[in-house]
């Protein structure tokens, strides 16, 4: 049995070209992500679909449920069979089945692979280590965007690379897709 899943967190249309949240290479991302997707397929290990819905429209007005934006990505498209699990948090653990899912399916470690960076990627793996899991974050198959602080643009890759390196010091293993694949 495997005790590993691959939790791929919102990969949605809204990140890509022409969607209201484009991210930077969210195309290198999720392909790296369907690498990760086909390995994780081949073994018949765990898949967990992570998408985000909007809560509230007129609040969040991205995300919306039955758009074309808020679906998932077709380079990871899921499988029949294929857990998906619809969150409306950062956090994919917050108010939603995945914790049970994960231990009814005697799951003690993670790989994350999706997008953004900074905040799903950031809050679900966080929660997922207090949660007593192992984690293992694919770094080139994560994407973020440039944030704004105080009038002071931050490169969506200073961010990325500063979320990982945060993660890394106690969170997750952080590793990247050929690397990943090739020890595993």
């Amino acid at each position: 049995m495997n005790t590993t899943a691959l939790i791929v967190i919102d990969i949605q249309n809204e990140y890509f070209e022409n969607g209201g949240m484009e991210l930077v290479n969210p195309i290198a991302a999720s392909v790296n992500a369907g690498k990760i997707i086909g390995h994780f397929r081949e073994i018949k290990a765990p898949i967990i679909h992570i998408q985000h819905i909007s809560p509230d429209p007129t609040k969040m007005p991205f995300f919306i449920a039955g758009t074309v934006a808020a679906d998932i990505h077709p380079n990871v498209k899921p499988l029949l069979g294929e857990k998906v699990i619809q969150k409306h948090f950062p956090n994919s653990f917050r108010e939603t089945e995945l914790f049970d899912y994960l231990k009814a399916n005697q799951i003690t470690e993670l790989v994350v692979v999706g997008m953004m960076t900074h905040m799903c990627i950031d809050a679900t793996t966080r929660a997922a280590v207090d949660f007593g899991f192992s984690c293992t974050v694919i770094g080139d198959a994560c994407a973020t965007r440039d944030l704004e602080i105080n009038g002071v643009t931050v490169k969506a890759d200073d961010v990325h690379h500063a979320f990982l390196a945060a993660l890394e010091f106690f969170y997750a293993q952080i590793q990247m897709t050929e690397i990943y694949l090739a020890q595993n």
